[in-house]
This record gives C-alpha cells, structure tokens and sequence, in this order.
C-alpha cells in the first residue's frame, strides 16, 4: 500500500501542539523554544515526514537558493572554486543556480535580475563587472570572493603575502631577472597585492625585474597566443639569463610552461616558474608547478559560512543589519614544485 502523506495536522496530533505552531516550526523556527523545536522534531522522524518543497516555497517564500555568478569556467581557479561551493549542500543544504559571466554589465545584471525573479536568498560572486556598491543595493545577502568589496562581504586570499612569497622564491632560486605577467587590474582588486608584493620585494633587494601587464586573452586559443608571443620577446630581451617567471594564475603558468617544452623538450636551467591558485594543473602538468595555494576549499568553505550566517538573520522576526561588510582573509601556502630548484 502507497504511504500516507504526513501532514501538518497530523504533526500537531502527535505533539498536541496546534496546527498554527507547526507552521511556525517551519517557518519562523526561532519564535518557538529550543525545547518545542526539538519536540517537533523528534515528532518528524518518528512519523517519517517527507516536505513537500514547492508548499514551503509558496508559504513563506524562501526557496533555499544561492545565485552564484563566475567570470570563466576556462581559468582553472574558478571551476576549483565552483566546484569546493557547490558540495557545501551537504553542509548547508543549499543549491545553487550559476551564470557564467560575460564582462558585460548589462547581461550580467540580467543574470541578477533572472536570480532574483527565482527568490535566491543570497549570491555569490566572483565576476568584476558589476560595482559592490551596486550589487549592495540589490538588499540580499551577498559575499563576493577576489574581486572588488568595499561595500559586500567578502573572502580573499592575502594577495599581497602571497606575492612576496612568489618572489622571494624565484630569488632565493639565483634568477638574474624577475618577470611578473599579469592583468592591468585596479588597485581595489584583492589580486592587485600580487602585482605590489612582487614590486616591492624587487625594489626592497635590489633585483632586476620587469613587470609585464596585458589582458592574456579568454580562451585558450587567444591566451596561448598572446603568451607564445611574449615568450619570444622575453627571449630576445633576455637570451643569456636566468629568467624567474611569475604568472598571474596557475592556467597560464601551466600554458607559459608547455610552451617552453615545445620549443626545447624540457624546462632549461634558464628557466624558473611559478603560479597562483594550487588549482589541480599546477600538480598535474607535465612539470608539477610551484605556486602559491590559495586554499581554494578554505575559501569556498568560509564564503558559504558568511552567507548563510547573513541569510539566517534574514530569517528572524527582526532582523539585524550587519554595522559593515564583514572581510575575510585567507592566508596562502608556498608550495614547491618541479619548476624551481
């Protein structure tokens, strides 16, 4: 025989507890006493209730998903950081809706737009096109991660530790120059520390260096391309030194590096490389890649606890405004691979 529906009267039979309360329970739970709470509860397991979820949507609006929009699924980084948000179900129960973002504003506030028509209950951003101060006005539970946040939420890596310990590395490794490639990005950008930890530690020992800044591309295709050639000039410019390389991010290191083996079957001792993520192709290139490890899942993990705690205050009778975006940072790791000594 098919199993009867459990419903809320038949709950509040169990407990002798009023159908009103029950509701409640589900609803607003911190109107009622722990010790009620966890009589409802019990009740639930013993009368093996399944919740029916398009019921509780529809009674108090609260659909239990997170907007998630990422710049690029191309980059290494943000599929990693997809990937660590996406089991935080099993933590929090939350799904998720994505977008991959474009770098265009008015597509991606129809992202925005699209999240908020399906009653998210709070978002997740990595994508920089869109202002904090804008998103902050969509008056939702945000936490953005390695992107621009004076006026959200937020988790970043120590960007600019990060960049000193990329540095310092290749100098301890007896490079005669020091070459930083990255995006011409902002100074409110977390990844701009990486750019300024890497001059800073040039300027403060006195080493040889270049700072390279130019948008690498969106595919690998174009990205490829784009580094081949400032391979060929970093040749010309420097033929008969040791070059220490610092790449933005581990895809381009992971691409700078198989260009080089290409053209000379190995990586020579002219040659020094590290990255930025520990995303899994720094260990699985054909080199295994230094890098400095951001701690992807640490990330991941404490943007969903930052979430969720705004969204539960959201749940209350009266709810508490946060005095000031509450920022979070991530300390990286050094981590040494084949591609320096």
């Amino acid at each position: 025989m098919a199993k009867k529906n459990i419903t809320f009267n038949d709950i509040a039979k169990y407990t002798n507890f009023s159908k009103t309360t029950i509701s409640r329970y589900f609803n607003n739970p911190d109107s009622l006493t722990l010790e009620n709470q966890q009589k409802i509860a019990d009740a639930l397991v013993a009368l093996d209730y399944k919740e029916n979820k398009v019921a509780r949507i529809l009674a108090n609006g609260k659909t239990e998903f997170v907007g998630i929009i990422i710049p690029n699924l191309y980059l290494h980084y943000y599929s990693q950081m997809l990937n660590q948000l996406l089991s935080t179900y099993e933590t929090y129960g939350y799904k998720f809706l994505v977008f991959v973002g474009n770098g265009k504003e008015e597509t991606e506030r129809q992202y925005i737009q699209e999240l908020l028509a399906y009653k998210i209950e709070g978002m997740i951003i990595l994508s920089h096109t869109i202002s904090s101060k804008e998103l902050a006005e969509c008056n939702l539970p945000i936490v953005t991660i390695e992107r621009e946040d004076k006026h959200t939420c937020s988790v970043n890596t120590d960007n600019y530790m990060g960049g000193v310990q990329a540095t310092s590395l290749l100098y301890k490794n007896n490079c005669d120059i020091l070459i930083h490639i990255n995006a011409d990005i902002a100074p409110d950008v977390p990844a701009y520390g990486r750019i300024q930890g890497f001059l800073d530690i040039c300027q403060e020992r006195n080493i040889a260096h270049e700072l390279i800044l130019k948008n690498l591309g969106n595919t690998y295709q174009e990205t490829s391309r784009t580094i081949g050639q400032l391979l060929e000039s970093i040749e010309k410019k420097y033929p008969n030194q040791k070059k220490g390389i610092f790449m933005s991010n581990d895809t381009h290191a992971n691409i700078l590096l198989n260009l080089i083996i290409r053209k000379y079957g190995t990586l020579p001792d002219s040659y020094r490389i590290i990255g930025f993520d520990d995303s899994p192709i720094s260990r699985d290139a054909i080199i295994p890649t230094s890098t400095i490890g951001q701690q992807i899942e640490k990330i991941a993990g404490e943007a969903m606890e930052l979430l969720v705690m705004q969204m539960n205050e959201q749940k209350k009778r009266k709810p508490s405004p946060l005095p000031a975006p509450i920022h979070k940072i991530i300390t990286p790791v050094l981590v040494r691979r084949d591609t320096t000594e």
